[in-house]
């Protein structure tokens, strides 16, 4: 074999590698989405699920075309003279080249708004728990309105109950985000937007912001643990008898920059969460009056 070809086999070889390489960096990882552990989670990712293959019906095709392009009109020293294609218009062609993309798109969206709208609203099999949720820098707050304690950093939610958050920010825009549990959420100072997740099996989920909002963004993040429903029950108790209040003080001390730790209080100021929204509600009426 000529060096010629020995180098041309060789960089073969090597983009072969790279290829795969790529294409298998991610197996010895699991893909939080990918694995949702709720309905709504689940209800996302096979919308994921549909998109990418109505498009892989196009594309794999596509990439077909292309290999048999390469490798048929390739040019060789074989071929003396230049190549001169007969062009032919195609009705059949034309129809196809623009029916096709309809269809995906029809495929993909018709879904997407049957199943976004769907979400929007709250399952009505079970009272949901309600969790106030208050974005600061750089720290989460959350408050349980029915049994009046407050966490920070961290939330327990019963499994098999939908959970009704309620968030807002008390500093720079902010998004809510449980990967396991469904999709994103924004935080908006003087706003209440809605959003519901639900989870079906016990564990400990993470939770982040979607957003940056500054140096301190990267330690935006919160621990989700859900637990049965007696489990749950416990522990409100347990915060309720065993921790500290939060005081006026302590909550200016929270909203100020800077991170701490997971905190318990087992009551809050009132006045601390906006009263109203003229945001969207779950319901699709507005405004939404805080219980």
């Amino acid at each position: 074999m000529s060096k010629k070809k020995q180098l041309r086999w060789s960089h073969r070889l090597i983009l072969l590698t790279l290829i795969t390489s790529f294409l298998t960096s991610g197996c010895g990882q699991q893909y939080t989405i990918l694995h949702p552990a709720g309905p709504v989670g689940q209800t996302e990712l096979n919308l994921l699920v549909l998109a990418a293959v109505a498009m892989a019906i196009v594309i794999i095709p596509v990439w077909i075309l292309l290999a048999i392009v390469l490798v048929r009109f390739r040019d060789n020293p074989r071929h003396k003279g230049a190549f001169i294609p007969k062009w032919q218009e195609s009705k059949l062609l034309e129809v196809l080249l623009f029916a096709v993309p309809l269809i995906i798109v029809a495929v993909i969206a018709v879904p997407t708004v049957q199943k976004t709208y769907a979400l929007d609203v709250l399952p009505k099999q079970k009272d949901p728990v309600i969790i106030y949720v208050t974005s600061l820098d750089w720290k989460w707050m959350f408050q349980y309105p029915g049994q009046h304690i407050a966490t920070v950093n961290y939330i327990k939610i019963p499994t098999g109950v939908p959970v009704l958050f309620k968030l807002t920010a008390d500093s720079p825009m902010n998004t809510f985000w449980v990967p396991k549990l469904g999709g994103m959420e924004y935080t908006m100072p003087g706003e209440v937007l809605p959003l519901w997740l639900q989870a079906n099996k016990t564990g400990v989920y993470a939770g982040r912001s979607g957003q940056f909002s500054g140096r301190g963004f990267v330690h935006m993040v919160f621990k989700v643990d859900a637990v049965s429903s007696a489990a749950f029950s416990q522990w409100l108790q347990h915060v309720k008898t065993t921790s500290p209040a939060m005081s006026s003080a302590k909550y200016h001390s929270l909203v100020h920059f800077g991170t701490v730790g997971e905190e318990s209080f087992s009551s809050y100021p009132t006045g601390i969460f906006p009263k109203t929204s003229h945001g969207f509600t779950l319901t699709g009426s507005s405004p939404m009056v805080m219980p």
